[in-house]
């Protein structure tokens, strides 16, 4: 199912597709394992796409992209992208753990 949420029709045969199936499937159990609401799965598999962006798309360094996802994850400041954190969304402990998972 995950496969064909993200839209993955090759994964049996491209590499490419396997990794990104890897990624978020490692993404979505992690956040699942640490109990996050329905609305944090989601808001967290928001924030693996905007670093998977950051990295493939904007050509950021680990260092800019982990700042990036800081500000995203607290709703502090203006982000590269137009996706902002909530405030709401996750607690200190869980931006945290956030951070140190990505």
């Amino acid at each position: 199912k995950m496969a064909e949420f993200l839209n993955l029709t090759q994964v049996n045969t491209s590499l490419k597709e396997t990794i990104l199936f890897d990624y978020y499937t490692a993404g979505f159990w992690w956040a699942k394992e640490m109990n996050f609401s329905l609305n944090q799965i989601s808001g967290f598999m928001g924030l693996l796409n905007f670093a998977l962006e950051n990295l493939s798309i904007r050509r950021m360094t680990l260092g800019e992209n982990v700042k990036e996802l800081e500000k995203a994850v607290t709703g502090i400041g203006d982000t590269e992208s137009e996706e902002g954190g909530d405030l709401n969304l996750f607690n200190i402990d869980q931006g945290k753990a956030i951070i140190d998972f990505l």
